[in-house]
């Protein structure tokens, strides 16, 4: 009786050691999505906690110097602004250029300046397909077979 105790309250040991890792590992990688607006709201918090802020890139405002490239970020709806730089290992995407929709993840600044570990521009709808369409390659064509029924080929 006592070693089935013993291997019960191992495996209870196990179980919640794995499930309080596997706790600590999500809430450690999540990061939110937030608007200027709603960055500005968090107050304090903002400036410990990495955060994901979107929004337009305002048009003149991208300089690199030394390295660091500073821009500003514009809400879509309620025009407020955000000072963003940017020093990371990435280069900036091909995408990215005044008036793009762009996410940047970092922390609030005290002196109200983002300081960006990692900047994404968002696709131009442009490239992508129409809604209800796929792309050629992809679409499916209705070829008659040799008898009366329909069969579908890519």
């Amino acid at each position: 009786m006592r070693k089935y105790w013993k291997f019960g309250a191992l495996m209870a040991v196990i179980v919640g050691s794995l499930l309080w890792l596997a706790t600590a590992g999500i809430s450690g990688s999540q990061t939110y999505y937030k608007t200027i607006a709603e960055l500005f709201q968090m107050g304090s918090s903002a400036q410990s906690r990495h955060v994901r802020v979107g929004g337009d890139v305002q048009a003149n405002s991208i300089v690199r110097s030394n390295g660091v490239v500073y821009f500003t970020l514009v809400g879509e709806q309620d025009k407020t602004s955000l000072k963003v730089a940017y020093e990371g290992r990435d280069p900036l995407p091909d995408t990215f250029k005044d008036g793009a929709q762009a996410l940047a993840g970092g922390r609030l600044e005290a002196d109200g300046v983002f300081r960006a570990e990692e900047v994404q521009a968002k696709c131009a709808s442009k490239y992508a397909p129409k809604p209800g369409m796929a792309p050629d390659g992809l679409q499916k064509k209705i070829v008659p077979s040799a008898q009366s029924s329909y069969r579908s080929s890519l």
